[in-house]
């Protein structure tokens, strides 16, 4: 890959994440504009492994992967991507141990406290999707605040899937709709795809149905992340850790999504 050509936004901060005028004219080599995807989403996944092969405790690994985030989301806008979601905790992740859940807990503070706040300076919407009637009230609190400080923003919107289960988005919708159809608010019958997709927790989001799902750690499985918005998603799997995928990896990512749809279109 020409090096000069890849100009990748640097982890220090110093180009504004929307900022037009700081915007490279030259995409990264080989990309093409009009196949980027609107919607990027991210299964991160290999934090505590990257820590153990370090021989650091496990726990390190998710603030490495925290720390990764921003450099990623700079390019991302760099590019102009409309919606990159990240699958931060889910339902199932309650049963690990209460001090690594804990732990968690505190970088997602951290991430809607710190960094939500320098995406929302930078004129990036930020959400959390997932139940959040589970999540401690100061983690409700921040979400309501940083979602409504940044609703109005135009720059890329970063959705943070918090306790969040693609099966459980699936039952929620069809309860929903149930209950709909026994007050005579609809017909049965008039339930379709549209229908049934605003009642997802994703209702919320311009572009909901990911384009690309990258999963990072050698795992190949989606782990009931956004289960009816990937039906038709590309998927991209790659051994690193996700503390070692840096943007010249999402790069990569996206060379591999366009070259499979420049041959589609």
């Amino acid at each position: 890959m020409n090096s000069e050509k890849t100009r990748v936004p640097s982890a220090n901060g110093d180009a504004a994440l929307n900022d037009k005028e700081n915007m490279s004219k030259e995409l990264p080599a080989g990309l093409k504009e009009e196949l980027m995807p609107k919607h990027i989403a991210m299964i991160v996944d290999g934090n505590r492994r990257w820590a153990v092969n370090k021989g650091l405790p496990g726990m390190f690994g998710h603030n490495a992967g925290r720390t990764i985030l921003m450099p990623l989301l700079r390019l991302c806008s760099q590019l102009q991507i409309k919606v990159v979601s990240f699958f931060v905790f889910s339902t199932e992740n309650w049963r690990r141990p209460t001090e690594e859940v804990d732990f968690l807990m505190k970088v997602v503070e951290d991430l809607l406290r710190i960094d939500g706040e320098e995406l929302h300076s930078h004129g990036c919407r930020v959400s959390v999707m997932g139940d959040k009637t589970k999540l401690s009230e100061t983690l409700q609190k921040l979400s309501a605040e940083i979602e409504e400080k940044s609703r109005a923003n135009s720059g890329t919107h970063i959705i943070f899937a918090v306790n969040y289960s693609g099966k459980h988005d699936i039952i929620r919708a069809c309860r929903s709709l149930a209950t709909q159809v026994k007050d005579g608010v609809i017909l049965s019958n008039q339930i379709n795809e549209t229908i049934f997709a605003q009642e997802l927790y994703t209702k919320f989001v311009d572009f909901p149905c990911p384009d690309l799902v990258i999963r990072t750690s050698g795992e190949i499985r989606i782990s009931n992340f956004m289960l009816w918005q990937m039906a038709y998603s590309n998927l991209y799997f790659t051994k690193k850790y996700f503390p070692d995928f840096g943007p010249n990896d999402l790069i990569e990512a996206l060379l591999a999504f366009q070259g499979q749809n420049d041959v589609l279109c």
